[in-house]
């Protein structure tokens, strides 16, 4: 069993399950398996702690429609992933100061 919604890791983890497929990775992959390896390894603890510090970061990443906020991070990070296509649009401003003010405050901007 995987989790399919960053938001439920933890949860789902501590009900048995074996991993995620998770939005986040995509900015923050080491984050993101760090956070289920120190539940594997019996640092409930710590995983819990890295569920709740990258709230913010999940915020901003699930604003608007995927992969829209993903793509802009990826851009933003200078990983250079291009433009979004139609039907997709370009994120609202304010949307956009949010996910780099997320970026900024989890450490990978």
């Amino acid at each position: 069993m995987y989790s399919c919604n960053d938001y439920q890791v933890l949860p789902l983890l501590s009900l048995g399950g074996k991993g995620v497929i998770s939005v986040v990775s995509n900015v923050a992959p080491r984050q993101m398996h760090e956070l289920c390896q120190k539940f594997f390894d019996g640092d409930i603890e710590g995983s819990m702690k890295e569920q709740l510090r990258v709230i913010e970061l999940f915020d901003a990443l699930f604003c608007e429609v995927n992969p829209i906020p993903v793509k802009t991070a990826m851009n933003l990070m200078g990983k250079n992933v291009g433009p979004l296509h139609m039907p997709l649009s370009v994120m609202e401003p304010g949307n956009v100061e949010t996910l780099k003010t997320a970026l900024i405050n989890y450490g990978i901007l």
